[in-house]
């Protein structure tokens, strides 16, 4: 587990050197602030670019709509200081989809220079940096009825690991293993085109290894659940994991 994330919080942010090889910067956001990284969250339009504000404006409800205006306002704000750029000039971009080839994979900045990845669930967003393809995922602890929802969807492994619980532990075992497979997922940039079966990430404390991944457990709090996946290409260089 990594054992420290960075908090963001109204003042501009301290951005240490870039992550390398498989390191990751992580960061945590309260997306119920009023001001993220210095911005105030009721200008971010000013900041965001036209596909954000249309995304933002679809949202109906007002505490849905500033949650997501703060995690991209925080997004930009953070990729602006690793790029020495205006949080308004940063270019978001989507690459080309795995599985059939479309404009529509893991978000990425024009010209590349730094992979990331963004999460958010209840009041909480957390936001992963790396040389590397990276994904991160929280969540916020299910009620029991999403448990049943989800059973049949997941690996039979996982399914059996989650029926064995006694139920009021099952929750926070979904909470921890659907972090490390969307994790998983966002960093491959499949999303949930092919299912949620695979990969097998497991329920108990520890993560399950996924081959071409450094897949690990973050620090969240209470009734959340949070989880980093880094591209391992060790394996590819002909280095032993």
């Amino acid at each position: 587990m990594i054992e420290y994330v960075n908090q963001l919080g109204p003042g501009a942010p301290r951005i240490g050197p870039p992550p390398a090889g498989t390191a990751a910067s992580v960061w945590s956001l309260d997306t119920t602030a009023d001001t993220v990284g210095g911005y105030r969250v009721e200008e971010a339009y000013a900041v965001l670019d036209a596909g954000e504000r249309e995304k933002a404006a679809r949202l109906v409800l007002p505490g849905h709509r500033h949650r997501y205006l703060a995690s991209h306002l925080a997004l930009r704000v953070l990729l602006a200081a690793r790029l020495g750029l205006a949080p308004d000039k940063v270019t978001l971009v989507r690459e080309d989809c795995p599985c059939c080839g479309g404009p529509h994979g893991r978000p990425a900045v024009a010209g590349g220079g730094i992979h990331f990845s963004l999460s958010h669930s209840g009041d909480l967003a957390y936001l992963a940096f790396a040389a590397v393809p990276v994904g991160v995922d929280v969540e916020e602890t299910p009620g029991a009825d999403a448990v049943a929802d989800v059973l049949g969807s997941l690996h039979p492994a996982e399914t059996a690991e989650l029926t064995a619980l006694a139920p009021p532990r099952r929750p926070a075992a979904l909470a921890r293993l659907w972090s490390r497979k969307e994790a998983c997922l966002k960093a491959a940039g499949t999303g949930l085109a092919l299912g949620t079966a695979e990969p097998y990430v497991g329920s108990a404390p520890a993560p399950a290894p996924v081959t071409g991944w450094i897949l690990t457990d973050l620090p969240a709090p209470d009734g959340y659940a949070a989880a980093l996946a880094v591209a391992d290409h060790r394996h590819e260089q002909g280095n032993p994991a």
